[in-house]
């Protein structure tokens, strides 16, 4: 238990942290299970970017937060940070994303022998 939380929210912290975890590695086996039908489909290896998945869910957002990163922030936080991450696989991402997540929401496991404070 961390100081100034009672364990309650503690709890439901990890508890939303898993959950969410669950989401991600269940949205990325459904990109495996897409992107490997239309590679049977086409005969070839077919692989869903992250860019091209929220470019086909909504084109104007990802054209707005581009515009706005780079007004406001730095163009190269675009093109060497952003842009790099916008052209993986969306199901590495999502899984990747998914774990780090799940391993954050974990309960720690009691010390054997020793006193934790």
């Amino acid at each position: 238990m961390r100081r100034g939380l009672p364990a309650e929210s503690d709890d439901m912290i990890r508890f939303v942290l898993r959950f969410i975890g669950l989401l991600m590695l269940a949205l990325a086996f459904i990109f495996v299970i897409y992107d490997g039908m239309k590679s049977i489909a086409d005969r070839t290896f077919y692989s869903t970017t992250i860019g091209q998945f929220w470019a086909d869910i909504h084109t104007t957002s990802l054209q707005s937060v581009q515009a706005t990163v780079e007004r406001r922030v730095a163009a190269e936080l675009w093109q060497f940070v952003i842009q790099p991450v916008l052209d993986q696989p969306a199901a590495a991402v999502f899984g990747i994303l998914g774990v780090v997540l799940i391993l954050l929401g974990r309960r720690k496991r009691p010390l054997i022998g020793y006193g934790r404070d």
